[in-house]
């Protein structure tokens, strides 16, 4: 099936006459007759009563109708789709981030993008570490952000973005509240949330028992609401990077004597070719300052 013999079938299903619809679709009438003849030749009936002085549609040519209607008008609009995205009107990123990444920090540089675009779609994939990298290797996301990756595919780009360190969090009624900083000491009787959901959290924890830190006692947490309420309601506390949002409620510390830092990068495909939208956030992203969000 042809798109053109949709077209005719369209045009003569809408003027019940061969000769008017001819003119309309700028073909010959032998040209319009032959189409339509090759397309019921297809489907395996008439799809017209010739009749004068109007074609009629017959019992198949009304069933049909809808169906190839609705099949013409996806064609239109995809070819509309492709050609507004080949000429920059409509752009489209799929960009993959761990859970640990939080989405504030690419919003100041997703609204610089929308004004190079009349139309911006964006698509935000979440997942694990690992799940980051499959994302990128079956091409379903363009762009990737985490701190870690566990795929050693060679063609994996990195581009370093900022380092980071995880700070401790504590409800504001809890004993350890209002300081700027604490020892390691000052967890050893403490309850630790554990981010089961961020890359970094076996490094945290490993860090914590190589100096004697019990973590077993702890609970595990899987997302960043649940760590919240659970510090919230001094169920625990926790550690969490510098970017992550926390309520003013909470307070922050850096604990003293313990090597906490990530660096966050920005992963692409090497040797696959990027959208302009991909292109534009890829190069604002690494020209970004980061220096005052990561602290």
């Amino acid at each position: 099936m042809e798109m053109h013999q949709v077209r005719y079938f369209l045009a003569v299903a809408q003027l019940l006459n061969f000769t008017r619809a001819a003119e309309e679709c700028n073909v010959t009438q032998p040209s319009l007759t032959r189409a339509i003849k090759q397309l019921e030749a297809e489907l395996g009936g008439d799809l017209f009563r010739r009749e004068r002085p109007a074609a009629q549609l017959t019992e198949l040519g009304q069933r049909m109708h809808p169906l190839l209607k609705q099949c013409y008008d996806a064609a239109i609009g995809a070819r509309s789709l492709a050609s507004s995205f080949r000429s920059g009107e409509i752009g489209a990123l799929r960009i993959a981030l761990t859970h640990s990444i939080d989405l504030a920090l690419l919003i100041p540089h997703l609204n610089e993008i929308k004004r190079q675009f009349n139309r911006l779609e964006f698509r935000f994939l979440r997942g694990s570490g690992r799940e980051v990298g499959d994302f990128l290797k079956k091409g379903e996301a363009e762009l990737g952000i985490a701190a870690e990756i566990d795929e050693a595919w060679d063609r994996l780009d990195v581009w370093p973005l900022f380092t980071e360190s995880f700070e401790l969090v504590v409800g504001d009624g809890h004993r350890l509240a209002g300081r700027s900083s604490v020892e390691l000491d000052d967890l050893r009787s403490e309850l630790l949330l554990s981010r089961t959901f961020c890359e970094h959290a076996r490094r945290i924890s490993a860090s914590l028992r190589e100096h004697g830190i019990d973590i077993e006692q702890g609970h595990e947490v899987s997302n960043e609401r649940d760590l919240i309420e659970l510090v919230e309601a001094d169920m625990g506390i926790a550690m969490v990077p510098h970017t992550s949002p926390v309520p003013e409620r909470l307070t922050r510390a850096a604990v003293t004597g313990l090597d906490t830092r990530r660096t966050v990068n920005l992963y692409g495909v090497a040797g696959r070719q990027r959208t302009a939208v991909g292109n534009a956030v890829m190069r604002m992203l690494r020209g970004a300052d980061w220096r005052e969000i990561a602290g």
